[in-house]
């Protein structure tokens, strides 16, 4: 599934959201790298990170020729400052229809409209790809995410109290959240 699309940033910068391929596997694994680094709010830590170059160039290449998932990669002045994907849950028949998201964002650009961004292209192609359920689970003192999602029209359905337990042994409840594609007039 093919994505490109220039937003305006709040600062007033433009925006190039675009699909990630192959030749963009240095700059995706060093974002990965910055925006795990940067907040505890992500799954991993960077040094957890289980693929390899190559295993990550393959999966950019078949990301950008696959109709049902999706990596897009925001690029500011060059640089790339934030990634998305959704990928679908599995394929058989009863759980076909959902797909899981997830966003991070160098913590430099927060506050512009990126991660919004980001969020409305893979909902955008979500819907295209013929999903009717997109989900995420975010740490739900990650307020601005929080709020985030559900301005988009996600909505809770579960929540774990001990789901993330940090290196320094802090504990962070990690929150189940679901968008019905096509069905969510609610978006803002």
């Amino acid at each position: 599934m093919k994505y490109n699309k220039t937003v305006i940033l709040r600062d007033g910068r433009a925006c190039l959201l675009r699909n990630a391929d192959e030749n963009d596997t240095a700059k995706v694994l060093e974002i990965f790298d910055l925006t795990h680094a940067q907040t505890d709010f992500l799954l991993t830590y960077p040094d957890e990170k289980t693929f390899t170059f190559e295993e990550e160039e393959e999966f950019l290449r078949r990301s950008a020729e696959s109709d049902r998932d999706v990596e897009i990669i925001a690029v500011v002045d060059g640089g790339v400052v934030g990634s998305a994907g959704f990928y679908p849950i599995g394929k058989r028949e009863k759980i076909k229809h959902r797909a899981e998201l997830g966003i991070s964002v160098d913590m430099n650009y927060w506050g512009l409209g990126i991660g919004r961004s980001l969020l409305d292209a893979c909902i955008e192609c979500a819907e295209q790809a013929g999903f009717e359920q997109l989900e995420l689970q975010v740490i739900g003192e990650n307020e601005r995410a929080v709020r985030l999602y559900e301005r988009a029209g996600f909505k809770e359905f579960g929540r774990n109290p001990k789901g993330f337990k940090t290196r320094d042994g802090k504990y962070q409840d990690l929150v189940d959240m679901r968008l019905e594609i096509g069905k969510n007039d609610g978006r803002e």
